[in-house]
């Protein structure tokens, strides 16, 4: 290419809104000032939506279904609806890549005609419009996923999932910010920019889903998807106070999206949902699944849902469940915003007749070394070759000013052998074995007859940290190596005299004590509390069903006097 990498991106960039109706577009002066840090409710006040852009945003992935399949609402009506809202959410926090609002709105129009005719919805997600984080491939538009060099690449086909999802009804609408290489717990990159957290715009909205994550809180989309190598989906769910699922590996399709370290399958990223009701993560998982996704997917296991686990069958059938709490890693120990969301959770189980016994951490520190030395074999030549056409440099750290630290992945000299690979592949199969059996011992500690139903503990040990602090991901990349599947639930948010700083002498690590000193309530002003909640592998219809019955809890206990 002749032009800089530069020029390249700010081209890209500039076109960004070239289809959006310049209606939809909130000036400059409409538009909160830069010292407005928490911009959550900003929608609601924004001239550019009507009172029924305002309704039909703000209600529920179900609800919404409802109204769309018995024809109160038009596909066109909601989709504009959430288009205008996103556009506002990209003005607040930059959340956006792809933006292509007469194919979107063709298609709902389609939709619409066909109900019409017929009387019936295509599919179970009829109408709906759905957000898309960048990677996954729609036919004739591009996932660069923050990489300069692959501007102007568009995808000849779609991915599998866009596939099902259309065949289900969805309105694929807006694809969403996503950091360089994707291997971020933040988002960041030099074609787009940074997106941050509505609720304080200091801090991050978290990675690599974090456009979603902001989009998302900011009701700009009812439903989108994310991806999940070591947090991807749950991270940013749980800064911007979400619902998030990582599934199990294989389950959602994942054939035909773009990605970056593609080949190393020891350790799989997976495709989840992102909502703000809990009732849309079992709808997306709940449709995908009718349309038998393995005959179009190979990698995908061949299993339908399940009513019956979702009755919670291989637990109590959901009476007098045992779920035990891991207070801490023993790496890294929480914030107090997140020990108080724990100590809620308990006390909501605990009100609701549920039993709650502590879970003792395992190898957490030998997990995340096991899993990033594997990322580490080849991580950085991947991205490297990546970036290498356009000269464009890597990214090195999320921080607001550049290139003030090393790459994250530090692979030894001359890389390591093939076998030395299989090795750290052997020791996390070991650790997979070593960690079934200490879930199967706990039959003796919870009083039910069977061990422990689920696992919930910290998202992080710390809430939606500023810009370029988040470095601590201990508390979801043990699930992906373990292949257990989590979903992420709000809980409350922080408050400067319930979360106060406590004094401390001992640490754990380095780690720990850099993030008991990072820690300052006001600092962390109204970022959303969450928990993770944490089920066995294979077992996604039991944890969602599960998440469900810990969501009424905290729900029951919050309407209390």
């Amino acid at each position: 290419m002749d032009s800089s990498w530069q020029q390249i991106a700010a081209d890209k960039k500039s076109h960004q809104l070239d289809s959006v109706p310049k209606e939809w577009i909130s000036s400059a002066q409409s538009l909160p000032s830069e010292k407005t840090l928490n911009v959550i409710d900003f929608p609601q006040e924004s001239n550019v939506l009507s009172a029924l852009d305002r309704e039909i945003t703000e209600s529920s992935v179900a609800s919404l279904l409802s109204n769309l399949a018995s024809s109160k609402w038009s596909s066109v009506q909601v989709t504009t609806s959430f288009y205008k809202r996103a556009i506002v959410a990209h003005q607040l926090t930059n959340c956006l890549t792809e933006i292509f609002v007469p194919r979107s709105l063709a298609r709902a129009r389609e939709l619409d005609e066909y109900l019409e005719k017929t009387g019936t919805v295509v599919g179970a997600l009829h109408g709906l419009p759905i957000s898309l984080k960048d990677q996954i491939s729609i036919k004739n538009i591009e996932s660069t996923i923050g990489y300069v060099s692959w501007i102007g690449q568009f995808a000849k086909q779609n991915s599998v999932l866009v596939d099902i999802l259309e065949s289900l009804g969805a309105v694929p609408f807006v694809k969403t910010n996503v950091p360089q290489t994707l291997m971020w717990a933040e988002t960041f990159n030099h074609v787009f920019g940074r997106t941050s957290n509505p609720y304080n715009r200091s801090l991050t909205s978290g990675g690599s889903s974090g456009g979603e994550g902001a989009l998302i809180a900011l009701k700009g989309s009812p439903l989108g998807v994310g991806s999940d190598i070591g947090g991807s989906i749950r991270i940013p769910a749980g800064y911007c106070g979400l619902y998030g699922f990582r599934p199990s590996y294989n389950r959602i399709p994942y054939a035909g999206c773009v990605n970056t370290m593609e080949g190393g399958d020891s350790i799989l990223s997976v495709l989840g949902p992102l909502s703000n009701t809990l009732d849309g993560i079992k709808i997306f998982f709940k449709a995908v699944m009718s349309k038998e996704p393995w005959l179009k997917d190979p990698m995908v296991i061949r299993k339908r849902w399940s009513e019956e686990e979702y009755n919670l069958a291989d637990h109590g059938n959901g009476k007098n469940l045992c779920f035990a709490i891991m207070w801490d890693n023993g790496v890294v120990v929480p914030d107090p915003p997140v020990r108080r969301g724990l100590e809620i959770t308990k006390a909501a189980l605990l009100a609701a007749g549920h039993r709650v016994i502590d879970w003792k951490p395992y190898k957490q520190a030998e997990i995340t070394k096991n899993i990033n030395d594997i990322w580490t074999a080849a991580a950085v030549e991947d991205f490297k070759r990546a970036a290498a056409p356009t000269g464009e440099p890597i990214i090195t750290s999320m921080a607001l000013q550049q290139d003030t630290e090393p790459l994250v992945f530090h692979p030894s000299d001359g890389g390591i052998s093939a076998f030395e690979l299989w090795q750290l592949q052997k020791k996390k199969r070991d650790l997979r074995q070593e960690h079934l059996n200490r879930w199967e011992e706990t039959v003796n500690q919870t009083g039910t007859g069977r061990p422990v139903d689920a696992i919930i503990c910290p998202m992080a040990p710390h809430t939606a940290p500023p810009h370029g602090l988040n470095k601590i991901p201990q508390y979801t990349l043990p699930w992906n190596l373990l292949d257990y599947p989590a979903l992420i639930i709000p809980v409350s948010q922080v408050d400067q005299e319930l979360d106060a700083k406590q004094p401390r002498e001992d640490f754990y690590t380095a780690d720990d004590r850099a993030n008991y000193e990072q820690y300052d309530p006001a600092t962390y002003e109204n970022a959303p509390i969450s928990i993770q909640v944490v089920g066995r592998t294979g077992e996604e219809e039991a944890t969602i069903a599960m998440s469900e019955i810990i969501d009424q809890a905290l729900k029951g206990a919050q309407s209390q006097p």
